[in-house]
């Protein structure tokens, strides 16, 4: 069948935000009181009736993140240890600041940022746990079942490279197209073999699809703002199955350097124990609706 491409609002290589796949809902400016430029690692602050707690500084991006680590930072007080979030206003800087010792850990992106980061800037950071992963599922006005989708529909997809890719191995998966077989790990359109329905697909910026819904007959949705837009999971007419791939997995990350250091590699393998807890994937589930799934959690990183 022809192939028929509806490119719109390509206005960029990537979306930074759905490229580091974050929660929405991003502070402007670095929050108030979480001054960045303080020493890092290891600081002492007194916690009242409690005794001395070493205070980790754990750089973020987003408010969701106050509600995804409260578990973690009130069960790692047991443990002598005051976890303190850090804001910051973009992608960019996080990991410079853990760089250069302004922050003792990240936990903002996933694996595939954090490689064209290093790539980029020569960083010496790496992971040391997993976290979560935002799914990208297909969501629609018009029709009920991914079966439904005919000769002609719309499909909008992200126009981002990374999870352009993705949703196109969500439709894949679907049926509604076929890749090549020698396409690569983030697919585009030009690796479309076979369009098996003969659909016009719409590459749109992530944050305006739900937006689009009445317009296009389907879309492929990045969880954060179909979070934001009030759409449900159980909504959702067809599930992403990338959610396996370990390079679409959010990731908490170390200075190399600090990982030579047995001492700092406990404190390290207790964060991230308190985060792979019961209790937080209830916040995942009660608070969030499932639109963050725990992935990585059975993995000792630290052990290796």
């Amino acid at each position: 069948m022809k192939k028929k491409i509806a490119s719109l609002f390509l206005v960029g290589a990537l979306t930074v935000t759905a490229l580091a796949g974050c929660g929405s809902k991003t502070e402007d400016s670095a929050a108030a009181g979480n001054d960045t430029t303080n020493e890092a690692a290891g600081d002492k602050t007194e916690d009242a009736g409690s005794g001395e707690l070493t205070t980790l500084k754990l750089g973020v991006v987003g408010a969701v993140y106050e509600d995804l680590w409260a578990p973690a930072q009130e069960a790692l007080k047991d443990e002598g240890i005051d976890l303190e979030l850090v804001q910051f206003s973009d992608y960019n800087t996080p990991n410079n600041a853990l760089n250069s010792g302004e922050i003792d850990l990240n936990a903002f992106q996933h694996q595939i940022f954090l490689k064209s980061d290093l790539d980029a800037n020569g960083y010496e950071v790496e992971t040391i746990g997993y976290t979560f992963i935002i799914p990208l599922n297909v969501y629609s006005n018009k029709v009920t079942s991914i079966d439904e989708i005919k000769d002609g529909d719309t499909v909008a997809i992200p126009n981002d490279v990374t999870n352009g890719g993705r949703a196109l191995k969500v439709l894949a998966e679907a049926g509604l197209i076929t890749l090549k077989a020698d396409a690569g790990f983030n697919p585009t359109v030009n690796d479309i073999e076979n369009y098996n329905v003969d659909i016009t697909i719409q590459e749109l910026q992530a944050n305006t699809i739900p937006s689009v819904l009445d317009d296009v007959t389907a879309a492929v949705v990045n969880g954060n703002y179909a979070l934001d837009f009030g759409l449900k999971v159980d909504e959702a007419i067809f599930k992403d199955t990338s959610v396996s791939e370990e390079e679409y997995w959010n990731i908490i990350v170390a200075r190399s350097a600090d990982l030579e250091d047995p001492d700092k590699v406990e404190l390290y393998k207790k964060v991230v124990e308190a985060f792979q807890s019961d209790e937080t994937q209830k916040v995942f589930d009660e608070t969030y609706g499932g639109y963050f799934i725990a992935e990585g959690w059975d993995q000792d990183l630290l052990s290796k």
